[in-house]
């Protein structure tokens, strides 16, 4: 479970974040985490990425250049 809280994987930092919020030292978790300027997790609820707090992470690798066609009913 510890690799779910540094994993690369969108879906695992959404999961990380959902144990975080029912976790009884989220914040001093995440102060703990921002005094040490964790080089990246999730900490506290929170995605670190050197040493400080990410609004959202992107998924690797170059966005399309063309958006892919939408499938209608």
């Amino acid at each position: 479970m510890l690799t779910l809280f540094f994993s690369e994987q969108l879906d695992d930092i959404a999961r990380a974040k959902a144990i975080c919020q029912v976790c009884p030292v989220i914040e001093p978790c995440l102060a703990g985490a921002l005094q040490r300027r964790e080089p990246w997790g999730v900490w506290g609820g929170q995605l670190f990425a050197n040493g400080k707090v990410l609004a959202f992470k992107r998924k690797r690798g170059r966005p399309p250049k063309n958006p892919q066609a939408q499938l209608t009913a």
